[in-house]
């Protein structure tokens, strides 16, 4: 037994190899064990057949070089970005200013009527006047009466501007305080829409102008005009000038007084009286005989037409009262309107005037001319034809008046 030989025993552990000997393969069922990182790692055994780790911390680095540079593109970006906004908000805000400046509409030569009380604000005033229509912006003027220094020189007064004005012009205006004067025309043969259409033009409300229209006065134009009739045919056609603070009711009065002195200056209510017609009745036919021959030479041979109907007991049987009273219904005219205005279908004169007679038309009516003529047309060349016999106005229409005749 003791000489019997036995295997030798494994060792305990695989001694290190040789620094030259070649490394054994490992087995390829086994895979080697990751090693665990550590703070600090152990110093590595020389190992001449072990691949070297690549180091791997490169790219951070490149990383902080780059990141700053972009930051500073960003920042220089939004700058000027921010920059770029400012200087188009500038520019807008300029344009906008030097817009805000210009008048409202150059072509637009009516008046307004502001009145601009004691104690009123710049601000308020601003407002007014972009209310009116009279500036593009309260803001611009704000900013105007500051930058010029005459936010707290602007006056109380009565002005008549427009919206042809710019703003400096009106602020000017404002600044100076003077009192303004202006025109107002109302011609002959205007009817009083067409004059309360003209008093609203020239600056006053609606309200104001209605109110003036319907109130009563006490004047002795007045005398023959029947209780609750309008104050058509008495606005008398004339140009007269009013200071701006002048009331309707004082530019109607001053009509009235006009066209009273005009009846006192021509003895006019005398010359009525003597065709049969007092005060109202007389500017009632005059009317009707403005609107039919506008000129003046025919107006005295149209007025003896009237008068000879009349006394006939036919119908006036003017086409312009019928017009006038159709307008006045808003309806189409026709001669078969049912209207008490239609003279060609009542007798005698319509309930009262239909215009504002003139001077000529009214010295027709107290002094027609002489003749025997029933009929009269105005032809399409303007000239006024006249006839004794219907037949003869047949003829007329036939011959004179193909346009005009053939239209309502």
């Amino acid at each position: 037994m003791n000489g019997d030989i036995r295997p030798r025993k494994r060792p305990l552990s695989t001694p290190p190899p040789l620094p030259n000997a070649p490394r054994a393969a490992a087995s390829p069922a086994v895979p080697p064990p990751t090693p665990r990182p550590t703070a600090t790692p152990p110093a590595a055994t020389p190992n001449v057949a072990a691949a070297p780790v690549q180091p791997i911390a490169l790219k951070p680095p490149q990383m902080l070089k780059t990141k700053p540079r972009k930051i500073k593109k960003t920042i220089l970006w939004i700058a000027v970005s921010i920059v770029g906004v400012i200087i188009l908000a500038i520019a807008g805000a300029f344009a906008w200013y030097q817009l805000a400046l210009r008048p409202v509409n150059v072509q637009d030569q009516s008046r307004s009527r502001v009145q601009i009380v004691e104690g009123t604000s710049p601000t308020d005033i601003g407002q007014q006047l972009e209310e009116k229509g009279l500036i593009r912006s309260r803001y611009a003027f704000d900013i105007y009466t500051r930058l010029t220094g005459t936010r707290n020189k602007l006056q109380a007064g009565t002005y008549s501007l427009s919206p042809s004005e710019s703003l400096q012009t009106i602020t000017d205006h404002l600044v100076a305080g003077k009192v303004d004067t202006f025109n107002m025309t109302f011609l002959p043969g205007a009817s009083l829409a067409e004059n309360r259409a003209g008093l609203i033009k020239a600056g006053y409300s609606e309200a104001e102008v209605d109110a003036a229209l319907s109130k009563t006065y006490d004047h002795p134009l007045f005398a023959d005009k029947p209780a609750g009739t309008d104050l058509e045919g008495y606005i008398y056609g004339e140009t007269y000038n009013f200071d701006s603070s002048a009331t309707v009711e004082q530019i109607l009065t001053k009509t009235f007084d006009e066209f009273q002195g005009v009846i006192a200056k021509n003895d006019l209510k005398a010359g009525f009286q003597k065709q049969g017609l007092n005060l109202y009745q007389g500017i009632t036919l005059a009317s009707i005989i403005q609107r039919e021959v506008p000129g003046v030479a025919d107006q005295k041979q149209v007025a003896q037409v009237f008068y000879t109907r009349l006394a006939a007991g036919m119908q006036l049987g003017s086409d312009v009262t019928y017009q006038y009273a159709a307008k006045k219904l808003g309806v189409a005219p026709s001669v078969d309107l049912e209207s008490p205005y239609n003279t060609r279908k009542y007798v005698g004169l319509p309930p009262g005037p239909i215009a504002t007679p003139g001077l000529a038309a009214l010295q027709a009516v107290a002094m027609p001319a002489a003749g025997d003529y029933v009929y009269f047309l105005s032809g399409d060349d303007d000239t006024t034809y006249f006839s004794r016999t219907f037949e003869g106005h047949e003829a007329n229409i036939r011959d004179h008046c193909k346009v005009k005749c053939a239209t309502p």
